[in-house]
Parts: C-alpha cells; sequence; structure tokens
C-alpha cells in the first residue's frame, strides 16, 4: 500500500538516508550547503542527539526532507547551527510548502504549536503565500556577484572609490617593500593545517575575548576541517590565503557547487591598520575566480554589510516561515 505523508527517523540514521538526501539536493535546490558532505559534519559536531530527520513520501516518490529539532514544548524548527547559512529543508517546487509545514508540525506531536523553516533562499525556495496559519518573516539581506564578463570589465563597473582606495594601498606596501600573494589551497591533506593557520589568525582577533574563534581543536575548527575535507576530495573546496611576504594576512574558507562559489568565513589580521588584508584578498580572488572561469557565480551568505555593496549589485532578502496550529494562532491574537 502506497502512502503519502510524513516519516520521521533518529538522527543517527541519517547516513542511511544520505543518498536519498543528496538525490532530492541534486532534483531540487541543488546548493552545496545541504550536500551531506556538509551535513554530516553539522550533524556530528553540533547535533545533541535529538534531532529528526523527516522525509515526506507520495506513494515511492520522495519530494520533501528535513533535519528538525524541538526548541521547546511544541516548538519545532529546522536544523540550524550558526555555522550553516541555511535551515535543513528541501522540496519538490511543485508541492505546497503550507501543507508540508502543517502536516510535518503535525507529525511532530499533537501538542505542536509552531514550526518554524529557518532562513531560507528565496532563490532556492520560493517564498509562500500567506496566511492565517503560515507565516513568512525577513531575515537578513545578502548579496552575489554573477560573472557574465571579464574581470577587468567587472572591476571596471566598481565604484571610484573603492579602486582608488585598494590602489593606494597596494602602492604603499610596494613602497615599503612588501610583496602580495594569493594562495589556493585545494588538498584534501591541506585542509587540516589551513583551518589550524584560520584558526590562528583568527584567535588573535576580538573573536578570542567572546570564544567565537576557530581552532583546530574546538568544534567549529572540527568542523570546517571534516567539511572542507569532505569537498575538497570532490574537487570543490577552495581556502584562499594573503600573504603579506612571509606573514598570513588574510584567509577565506570557500566551497564549490552547483555554478557557484560560497565564501562561508573570512578572518584577517586585526594588527594591521594601514591596509585591508581582507579587501585585497577579495580582490585578487575574484580576479582569480573570473579568470579561471571557476563558477558562474560568488555568494557571501552573511548580512550585507556597507563594504558588500561595492563588490555588487545583487541583493536579495532571505526569510523564515512559521507556520502554526489554530491554537497558537488564536493564543497571538490574545496577546496585549
Amino acid at each position: 500500500m502506497q502512502v503519502t505523508g510524513w516519516s520521521l527517523y533518529p538522527i543517527s540514521d541519517f547516513k542511511a538516508h544520505s543518498n536519498q538526501w543528496d538525490q532530492l539536493n541534486n532534483e531540487t535546490t541543488s546548493t552545496p550547503l545541504l550536500d551531506s558532505n556538509f551535513v554530516v559534519p553539522l550533524i556530528t559536531h553540533f547535533g545533541t542527539g535529538t534531532e529528526k530527520i523527516a522525509i515526506y513520501r507520495a506513494g515511492n516518490a520522495i519530494q520533501a526532507m528535513a533535519i528538525i529539532v524541538q526548541s521547546k514544548f511544541g516548538f519545532w524548527s529546522t536544523f540550524q547551527p550558526s555555522q550553516a547559512p541555511i535551515g535543513c529543508w528541501m522540496q519538490k517546487p511543485d508541492v505546497s510548502t503550507k501543507n508540508l509545514a502543517h502536516s510535518l508540525r503535525k507529525k511532530t506531536s499533537f501538542t505542536s504549536l509552531a514550526l518554524s523553516i529557518t532562513q531560507q533562499d528565496p532563490e532556492l525556495l520560493a517564498v509562500p503565500e500567506q496566511s492565517n496559519q503560515l507565516s513568512t518573516m525577513p531575515y537578513i539581506e545578502t548579496a552575489r556577484v554573477t560573472i557574465k564578463e571579464s574581470f577587468e570589465e567587472y572591476w571596471a563597473k566598481r565604484g571610484k572609490n573603492l579602486k582608488q582606495n585598494l590602489r593606494k594601498q597596494r602602492n604603499r606596501l610596494e613602497r615599503e617593500e612588501i610583496t602580495t600573494r594569493l594562495i589556493q589551497i585545494t588538498s584534501p591533506n591541506e585542509m587540516s593545517s589551513a583551518i589550524q593557520a584560520y584558526g590562528k589568525l583568527e584567535g588573535a582577533g576580538w573573536k578570542s575575548e567572546l570564544n567565537t574563534a576557530i581552532s583546530a581543536d574546538n568544534d567549529q575548527g572540527r568542523f570546517y576541517t571534516d567539511m572542507l575535507t569532505n569537498f575538497a576530495e570532490k574537487g570543490n573546496a577552495i581556502v584562499f590565503q594573503f600573504w603579506y611576504n612571509d606573514d598570513l594576512v588574510a584567509t577565506d574558507l570557500c566551497i564549490l557547487g552547483n555554478d557557484s562559489i560560497i565564501i562561508l568565513k573570512t578572518t584577517y589580521d586585526e594588527s594591521i591598520k594601514i591596509s585591508s588584508p581582507a579587501l585585497l584578498l577579495k580582490q585578487d580572488a575574484f580576479e582569480y575566480i573570473f579568470n579561471n572561469k571557476l563558477v558562474e557565480r560568488i555568494e557571501f551568505y552573511g548580512k550585507v554589510m556597507e563594504w558588500h555593496t561595492k563588490w555588487s549589485d545583487e541583493i536579495r532578502t532571505m526569510y523564515h516561515i512559521n507556520a502554526y496550529s489554530k491554537a497558537a494562532t488564536l493564543l497571538k491574537k490574545l496577546k496585549p
């Protein structure tokens, strides 16, 4: 008998469903951020063991998959540690997001009040129509660069202040006999040392005071090492390092997929005040990406900052989806 609806499995079963997960990702979002090579390290290093894998089947066909976790009694959300730019949710585009969300909310328990599908990209999942029991909420604006010309043509369109500023910085570095160089690390065997170098640089800055810096021996460092190694084994990871003579001064952690390169993390030497190693790195890395025709898009996936607008003219709004029970909707209306 063929059944339509959701099935829930313990997170420990994820590897048994990873082929189905990757197949659905390839058929829908096709983003490296939901590739099992990204998701498995997320679960390993940031999961609590209480997460559930949710699979929606219509007969023998899988139409949606998600990883969900209970945040508090009656409230569920997609699994999304801060290292993940989007929540773990995939669905076929011809299936109603509203129906999927409500049916999954009900599947979790009869007392479930709400299900949140967090931080969705409208490029990957269309914003659903709102109703009394389903709402969407803007999250952040994010930027991308679509590669449709040569780097020289792209750079010619950047603002005068950006071009002059970076040119002055390079001239000053040259006068001070500081040679800059960009290197690309792509080997799986080098990802561990690349994360150690990243952590050493970030650990010397303000993030160390908040205990949010990556280091080789914390969960963040282990996640990025495992995840980047996974992607590098398929030729889909790049760590850009930027050097002043023999000193590492900036580095970007990136993964590739679906004709995109995603800049996941950036750090730089905060003690340098007379130049901006992170921006100089971006200029050289972008030139490398453009000239080598690596991808069609460069994705930032972070909150748009003022400096992003100097590099990109393409900005979109990411969003949350919240599906409420009738009881939760009534409670919201009764709140003063």
